[in-house]
């Protein structure tokens, strides 16, 4: 009988936290697996039986609960669930205030669309309550992030024009849980939607930080002076964002 490669997709549960898992079964000897905001990727030979496959998956489990989110609970919070929405719950992002409606439709595709302070959610009815806040929490980021991109973009070019003054190809807000921004070698400028939650204050920080990449693409001491130039209390605004991650999210 010859073996083909495969995948299997399943889940572990950790802390009540449902993590998707994609086993690819492949030619070839060794194992290996790794994490992202996403998924759980295990990569074992073909021939591998269930009791293997098992036995891994509980290695895995153990790798993520002792090392990976003790380390990085940003990881764990991307596989939370959004909170349970309903037909006119009130979303409130910074100094602004959206409606929701929700409808459920047999589609393929969830889709939103905000009009006139109200975000119309259409959704499948046939996911489970996990998938839908994971839905749900997506949604709403990218109809915000349009919402804002115009002021959020505005401020981003005029704190650049009264400090490093540096050439910005785009600005753009998404949603992330790795990171509270970035900033490419080629001067693109991302903001996660999350930091909408955040005071301006902190906000101007982040956007000061990824400027400063404009200059310096690390962090060395050069890098802290150019941010500590323009803003002496940054390390208040780190310290904010650390203790209210949890607080950021839709």
């Amino acid at each position: 009988m010859i073996l083909k490669a495969r995948s299997i997709k399943t889940a572990i549960h950790i802390e009540g936290v449902a993590i998707p898992v994609l086993i690819r079964l492949e030619l070839g000897a060794g194992h290996s697996y790794s994490i992202n905001g996403r998924s759980l990727r295990l990569r074992l030979p073909v021939h591998a039986n269930t009791q293997l496959i098992e036995q891994h998956l509980m290695q895995c489990r153990d790798w993520v609960e002792q090392q990976v989110f003790p380390k990085k609970p940003a990881l764990r919070e991307a596989f939370m669930g959004g909170a349970e929405r309903k037909s006119g719950d009130i979303l409130t992002v910074g100094e602004r205030q959206y409606r929701l409606e929700i409808a459920f439709k047999e589609q393929a595709t969830n889709t939103a669309r905000h009009k006139s302070g109200v975000i119309f959610l259409q959704l499948n009815p046939k996911l489970n309550a996990w998938e839908r806040g994971r839905v749900t929490k997506t949604l709403l980021s990218r109809v915000v992030a349009r919402d804002f991109l115009p002021e959020i973009s505005e401020r981003v070019l005029r704190m650049n024009e009264q400090t490093f003054r540096q050439p910005i190809s785009s600005v753009n807000l998404k949603y992330n849980h790795s990171n509270w921004g970035s900033c490419s070698s080629h001067a693109n400028v991302n903001l996660s939607t999350r930091l909408l939650f955040a005071p301006r204050k902190v906000q101007d920080y982040v956007i000061l930080h990824e400027l400063a990449h404009l200059l310096e693409m690390n962090h060395s001491d050069r890098f802290w002076k150019l941010v500590e130039q323009y803003m002496p209390d940054y390390q208040e605004q780190e310290k904010w964002l650390k203790k209210n991650r949890q607080l950021c999210d839709f």
